[in-house]
């Protein structure tokens, strides 16, 4: 089975970058490839139960990441961007799971792809 990482270092709502994000990892995973998305910098928020986008002209992610877990997306968030974001695990959405930059590097160097959103 190919690996791809996908890391998203930007916000979920302003641009399209999350959006697209999950939409690969849900595409790529629906073709049997072991994906596995990783929240770092503000792309952290994502991870954040109860996202409220009201205002932003964004579709809600909050779902889709959901969507993206269920599926079988390897769902990651870098301990030191949450400090960063001011954001505690019971914030996060069931299924993500916290690590540091020695994990992350683990996981980039075993993915034949990597994906920087």
């Amino acid at each position: 089975m190919s690996k791809i990482a996908m890391i998203l270092r930007r916000a979920p709502y302003g641009d399209i970058n999350a959006a697209e994000a999950v939409r690969h990892a849900l595409g790529g995973v629906s073709e049997d490839i072991k994906v596995s998305l990783i929240m770092v910098d503000a792309g952290v928020l994502l991870t954040r139960k109860g996202q409220d986008d009201t205002g932003t002209g964004f579709t809600n992610l909050g779902d889709t990441l959901k969507d993206c877990i269920d599926m079988g997306v390897e769902v990651y968030a870098d301990k030191v961007s949450l400090r960063e974001q001011n954001m505690e695990s019971e914030e996060m959405v069931d299924g993500v799971k916290i690590i540091n930059g020695a994990e992350i590097a683990a996981i980039v160097n075993e993915a034949k792809t990597t994906m920087i959103f």
